[in-house]
């Protein structure tokens, strides 16, 4: 979540205020492309906690500790843009591992 937390951060940024990588068209597709696959990520990992834990855990990681987490703590310590950079290898290993276990 807070990958794609960041990605909408820097999207709705200013042209002028973007990072540089975002400067063409193929750097902000991707910074789009990976907030919609941590989105996803997170949706299908959702559903598996649904499914096979009790429904309060992921129902209380998705709206009060990922948010929190993300806003008090890698927000303000990393930024957005590294942010984005760190956790987009994160989400990649655990939708892998989300499609290995179910």
């Amino acid at each position: 979540m807070s990958a794609a937390l960041s990605a909408g951060a820097l999207n709705k940024l200013a042209d002028e205020n973007k990072p540089s990588f975002m400067q063409t068209r193929n750097g902000a597709v991707s910074v789009i492309m990976v907030g919609n696959l941590s989105a996803l990520t997170l949706l299908f990992s959702m559903a598996f906690g649904f499914q096979n834990f009790q429904w309060w855990i992921p129902l209380s990681c998705m709206f009060i500790s990922f948010p929190v987490m993300h806003v008090v703590l890698f927000q303000r310590l990393f930024g957005d843009a590294k942010n984005l950079f760190i956790m987009t290898p994160l989400v990649i290993a655990s939708t892998v591992t989300l499609y290995y276990y179910w």
